[in-house]
């Protein structure tokens, strides 16, 4: 493998054939990731406990000896504890009234559904900290966490076999990080999906990988093509965190209209805002953002208020297919997701499409026009 530029460090310490992770919120996408030779990496803070373990444990007998892994949330600014109930009755009346406007306005029911935001497990730290005790227990081979420093689950993690994982979006995160003793930083760009800092993707992986010694720093923002994962590995990645290419795959169990949205996607039809999560998060347009970005609109709430705030009406939305006020995370890359594809065509394709950019620059041959 010696001669296998997609064979990195990182395969051989994970058990990968390619350095390729997807971060996804669907059991069924990660773990046609992991078989198709990357790492599936399933969102589990959006579960409640008995849903995550029943997944962890699904994963575990559709991936066999493949790796997969968790990502979760441990946002130091969520409250310690207190019911959605709790939570809510703190929000302000002008927020609350703008919200209800809104509704009228575009008469929007009520949601048919519990809310989903509601029951994520970030929204205080209870539930975060009951989250880390599952994925402890069950000793997954990856342990990845999207926001949120993972310092002080290191030891434990590491006592159980479990390689763990922290995203950063400023190479000063990334140092605090590896000084702790990650297994691996991701260094995401602000033009990935979700939640992401201000840094470009061109700028904050070479910056981390200069620093990262022999700690392994995956490429995220942006990623997907392979001429995406020829450039993080020139950058001086050793893998890439994907996310926004799978929301479309046949796999991927969003809604037909969001999966449509991302087809349609261009590089400017996302938006970087705090008005869904609290949080600066990179969403696709919609009504919601545009409402939010009006003179009149109060500012958004810190998290977990916003998302609070913002739960009933999202749900409407889903409940009720109300296109323009349907978003969901997803970064500038979508502009290169233009068909449903399966996520073995997907692999295969990020794969070869890979190799010839890296056997095009190793020759000098032109690249030409990305297809």
């Amino acid at each position: 493998m010696a001669n296998d530029f997609l064979h990195t460090k990182l395969c051989d310490m994970i058990g990968s054939r390619l350095p390729i992770y997807a971060f996804t919120p669907d059991r069924e996408v990660a773990a046609a990731v992991s078989r198709a030779g990357g790492v599936g990496v399933l969102a589990g803070a959006l579960r409640n406990l008995e849903e995550l373990e029943r997944d962890i444990r699904w994963l575990r007998e559709q991936c066999g000896s493949l790796p997969f892994g968790i990502d979760l949330l441990l946002p130091s600014s969520s409250p310690p504890s207190g019911t959605t109930e709790e939570l809510m009755a703190q929000i302000p009346e002008t927020h609350t009234a703008f919200v209800k406007k809104l509704k009228e306005e575009n008469n929007i029911p009520a949601a048919q559904n519990p809310p989903m935001f509601y029951t994520l497990g970030w929204v205080n730290q209870d539930r975060a900290r009951a989250q880390v005790d599952l994925v402890l227990e069950e000793r997954i081979p990856v342990l990845a966490f999207g926001l949120g420093s993972p310092n002080f689950i290191l030891e434990a993690a590491h006592a159980r076999g479990i390689n763990v994982f922290g995203l950063v979006g400023k190479p000063r995160q990334a140092e605090r990080e590896i000084a702790a003793g990650v297994d691996a930083v991701i260094a995401q760009g602000s033009d990935a999906a979700g939640h992401t800092g201000n840094i470009g993707t061109f700028s904050i992986v070479p910056s981390v990988a200069a620093t990262a010694g022999d700690t392994p720093v995956l490429a995220a923002g942006g990623v997907t093509t392979g001429r995406h994962i020829a450039a993080a590995l020139c950058l001086g990645a050793a893998g890439v965190w994907t996310g926004t290419i799978w929301l479309a795959s046949n796999e991927s169990q969003k809604d037909p209209i969001i999966k449509q949205k991302i087809i349609d996607a261009g590089t400017d039809d996302t938006t970087h805002s705090t008005c869904v999560s609290g949080f600066t998060m990179r969403v696709t347009k919609s009504k919601w953002t545009e409402a939010w970005a009006q003179p009149d609109a109060p500012r958004p709430l810190p998290a977990p208020y916003q998302l609070l705030l913002a739960g009933e009406l999202h749900q409407a939305a889903v409940d009720y297919k109300i296109a323009p006020f349907m978003l969901e995370a997803c970064g500038q890359g979508a502009a290169f997701v233009t068909e449903e594809k399966s996520v073995a065509d997907i692999m295969q394709s990020l794969e070869d499409e890979a190799r010839a950019a890296l056997g095009a620059v190793a020759s000098g041959t032109p690249l030409g026009a990305l297809s």
